[in-house]
């Protein structure tokens, strides 16, 4: 593999409050170190920017501090074409990122599929060009469009279970708590961010190799 093999090219990584801190930090040293650019995405609320909070350093230690986060590039007027990866973080991000715009009122069925980043996301499963990322709680992001999800083998968070398999997809409990299928790469906590991160540059490297890029 190139000491570089995300060089000229971008990464997205879909965020908002919770977050894991030290996923986010953990992006922010290796996809510049490997020659990429990193872009934080989210839904803004028609703001220019928002300050998303952290309070949890990783699941596995106590509360030291608060993060903050300020994001300004949203979803809305992303391509995700533009991006050789897009991931969706960790903890209860997805979850934040399927609230529905306020215009919608209660929501429906008929609507699970209109929160811009669940859009976003599945334009980019569209797309078997761009490696998908998806770890811990992040595959409830794709749950709303369960098209796109069956029959795919995947890992995840135990909570997160029920939601993938009545979508259809095939869990696979592998030892290495990291699951490639194709274009789309899950892992199931964020213990395992370095086999995950392995994983993804592994699997864009070997499609990019293939498209002849």
């Amino acid at each position: 593999m190139s000491e570089k093999p995300l060089a000229g090219k971008k990464v997205a990584v879909l965020v908002e409050t919770e977050y894991i801190h030290e996923e986010i930090e953990y992006y922010k040293k290796w996809v510049p170190e490997l020659g990429g650019e990193l872009h934080l995405l989210s839904y803004l609320w028609d703001q220019p920017s928002l300050d998303f909070v952290n309070d949890i350093d990783s699941p596995d230690k106590p509360v030291t501090s608060i993060h903050r986060l300020t994001v300004d590039r949203c979803v809305t007027h992303a391509n995700p074409n533009d991006y050789c990866m897009i991931l969706c973080a960790a903890n209860y991000v997805a979850v934040r990122l399927r609230a529905l715009p306020a215009s919608v009122g209660f929501g429906s069925v008929e609507d699970l599929t209109m929160a811009p980043a669940v859009e976003f996301f599945a334009q980019a499963m569209m797309n078997h060009r761009i490696v998908k990322g998806a770890l811990c709680h992040a595959l409830w992001l794709l749950t709303p469009n369960p098209q796109l999800l069956k029959d795919r083998h995947v890992i995840c968070h135990p909570v997160v279970l029920a939601d993938i398999h009545n979508a259809g997809a095939i869990f696979v409990p592998d030892p290495s708590h990291v699951v490639v299928d194709r274009d789309l790469v899950t892992a199931r906590s964020f213990q395992d961010i370095e086999a995950y991160f392995h994983a993804l540059v592994k699997t864009e490297s070997a499609l990019s190799f293939r498209a002849g890029a």
